[in-house]
């Protein structure tokens, strides 16, 4: 199991890496939750602490929620009853006060890992939509029947919309999933590849803007 261990307490955070690395577990320090939000790609789980240097931990969980689903147990000193709600309607699966017990931490982590993984998998391999067809797992796109050229971003950017019909997909998401950075706060990136999408797809309406979130496939 890959864990990234977000605690700013250097007593804290090494038993923690030393406890999960003693069972055979990959856990990486991370001191800040803003080192979350941009490297939390490539992991299984995640322990947060609420008192971040950076930001309160229920921030970086709203922010974490926006781009991933990534299993979080929230891992703090605040015992109250207002701050474990807050902590699991943020998003959070599951809430732990310190000092935890390790066995016990453990195997929080594996059933919250387990029931993620159990979860079914309903991305398409091929999407429709009129005489737009689009084949994700061959990067073929065609229109009326004739294949588009489409550069390897902006078939990424189709692929994260279309493999999504109907759901609104926010910038922060795109920018994470296909850059890699979600927190980018002006990125005219996005914008051109979208232009340039729409403008070889020559389908106006399929690609519907959310003013202020993001973006739709589908009619």
């Amino acid at each position: 199991m890959r864990v990234a261990v977000v605690e700013d307490d250097d007593g804290v955070g090494d038993a923690l890496v030393d406890a999960l690395t003693a069972r055979s577990h990959n856990a990486t320090r991370m001191q800040r939750g803003e080192d979350l939000l941009l490297h939390h790609k490539g992991f299984d789980a995640v322990l947060l602490d609420l008192g971040l240097p950076d930001a309160d931990g229920l921030v970086i969980l709203r922010n974490l929620r926006t781009v991933s689903d990534v299993p979080v147990i929230i891992l703090t000193a605040r015992d109250d009853e207002r701050s474990v709600v807050r902590g699991l309607r943020v998003g959070a699966d599951d809430y732990l006060v310190k000092p935890p017990r390790l066995n016990e931490l453990v195997a929080r982590l594996e059933v919250v890992t387990r029931r993620r993984r159990s979860e079914p998998d309903h991305a398409p391999d091929f999407v429709a939509a009129g005489d737009v067809q689009v084949d994700l797992t061959a990067r073929v796109v065609t229109v009326a029947g004739e294949d588009v050229g489409l550069t390897s971003k902006e078939f990424d950017l189709l692929a994260a919309l279309a493999s999504r019909p109907g759901e609104a997909v926010s910038r922060q998401q795109l920018m994470d999933e296909i850059w890699g950075d979600a927190y980018v706060a002006i990125s005219r990136t996005l914008d051109v590849h979208m232009n340039g999408l729409r403008s070889k797809l020559n389908r106006p309406g399929l690609i519907a803007t959310i003013r202020g979130y993001g973006y739709r496939w589908g009619h």
